[in-house]
């Protein structure tokens, strides 16, 4: 996102926690800060109008790191917040890390400042890694539909928003152009990479049980558990028409994204013995 506000010329200030890694791009000052350092996020945002809060690691004090830095923006006379949030969030949402999502936007409305919301679906770039290594998608996401969203379409609708007008005290849903079950998602990937993959519904315990082995908390465990229990529950049953309205083209679907970026699948293809 943003060298594509660079190649627009939009003047930019990135704020990261290893200035090592951030890119060098014309018009583009880099300023060191994290979220949980609200003196230094103070000082990077000192004569900033607009700051794009991107949410924070899915960790159990993300919603504290988020309000500092809605305090250290509105401290530093920042005029308008855009939060990347998530589709559906709400305090009572069944995807439990919508629940900070909801937190942060309430945080957010409370401030004083202008805001705007974007609300993403589930990434499609990210759909490939949902197999497992048996070519199985496990989860207890039942018969529910889901648009699947790039990321890409993501960007272009920030970047819609950060440049345009009319966007304050906004909350957009940001989805792909079609519904889908994970049944019909693994006949998709199956087309593309010319390998058997399969959907295998789970009870959401029989889910929590078949990713307990994983080198995570219980609370990441059941984000992503009831990340695709909220897909049966019909929550993310979402189309809406953000992208296009937005950014003046049509969003990525599942199956022509996936053709023309093989790279995010081919860890799916079988390698000859």
């Amino acid at each position: 996102m943003a060298r594509r506000l660079a190649d627009l010329e939009v003047a930019q200030r990135l704020v990261v926690r290893d200035p090592g890694r951030a890119p060098r791009l014309p018009g583009a000052e880099v300023a060191q800060a994290s979220y949980e350092d609200a003196e230094a996020m103070l000082a990077a945002l000192d004569g900033i109008r607009t700051l794009l809060l991107v949410s924070g690691h899915e960790a159990f004090a993300r919603v504290p790191q988020h309000r500092r830095a809605v305090d250290a923006a509105v401290a530093a006379g920042v005029e308008r917040i855009v939060y990347t949030s998530f589709l559906a969030s709400a305090s009572d949402a069944t995807f439990t890390f919508s629940h900070d999502h909801a937190a942060t936007e309430e945080y957010v409305r409370g401030s004083g400042l202008a805001w705007t919301f974007l609300r993403p679906s589930l990434y499609l770039d990210l759909v490939p890694y949902f197999a497992w290594d048996d070519g199985v998608i496990r989860a207890p996401a039942g018969d529910g539909r889901i648009a699947w969203v790039a990321r890409d379409d993501v960007a272009d609708v920030a970047i819609a928003v950060l440049t345009g007008t009319d966007h304050e005290h906004r909350t957009y849903d940001v989805t792909g152009p079609q519904l889908l079950t994970l049944e019909a998602t693994a006949r998709i990937l199956t087309g593309v990479t010319g390998r058997e993959i399969r959907y295998v519904p789970e009870t959401l315990e029989e889910a929590r049980a078949s990713r307990a082995s994983a080198d995570a908390t219980a609370e990441e465990i059941e984000g992503w558990a009831t990340s695709y229990y909220a897909i049966a529950t019909g929550e993310m049953a979402v189309v809406s028409d953000t992208v296009e309205r937005l950014t003046g083209h049509q969003p990525a679907a599942l199956e022509p994204y996936l053709r023309t970026h093989p790279e995010l699948w081919s860890h799916l293809v079988l390698k000859p013995r």
